[in-house]
């Protein structure tokens, strides 16, 4: 059936309920799963910050590459806990450009998205990270309703 699955996933609680689709649909078949979570680099007045208000030993914690790492712990465990072998992919990126990529380098099979920011109007706009996905994947795409 599937043997690369890539999910993307932002820690929200509708990523969350994409995540576990993508987790079911790799025990189904056997697929090792690609978490991806994108992210952007802080700018150097909020690291700045960050790390002046923090203590000296979790200052080398701070950013949002660690943020990312967190949410993509957390989804790993969630599929090891299923027996599903798991890579996590943090990626400085858009987030459609992240998952599309790291799908491309994986040479997945399938991606699975929520359908987060595809209601109403906004399921028009091209920057809608499912709309965009769908659009420019070489693969099968699962759009999981979550909203």
């Amino acid at each position: 059936m599937f043997t690369r699955i890539v999910v993307g996933t932002d820690g929200s609680e509708t990523a969350g309920q994409a995540v576990s689709q993508a987790i079911e649909l790799a025990k189904l078949s056997g697929a090792q799963l690609s978490i991806v979570s994108a992210y952007s680099p802080a700018s150097g007045r909020r690291a700045q910050a960050e790390h002046q208000e923090a203590p000296a030993d979790v200052q080398y914690e701070l950013g949002p590459r660690e943020d990312v790492n967190l949410v993509l712990d957390a989804a790993a465990a969630e599929a090891k806990g299923a027996g599903i072998e798991v890579k996590t992919h943090p990626v400085e990126a858009d987030p459609a450009d992240a998952i599309l990529n790291v799908a491309e380098e994986v040479k997945a099979d399938l991606i699975v998205v929520g359908n987060k920011g595809m209601t109403g109007a906004r399921r028009y706009l091209l920057g809608s990270v499912p709309n965009n996905v769908s659009h420019h994947a070489s693969c099968s795409v699962i759009i999981v309703r979550t909203t």
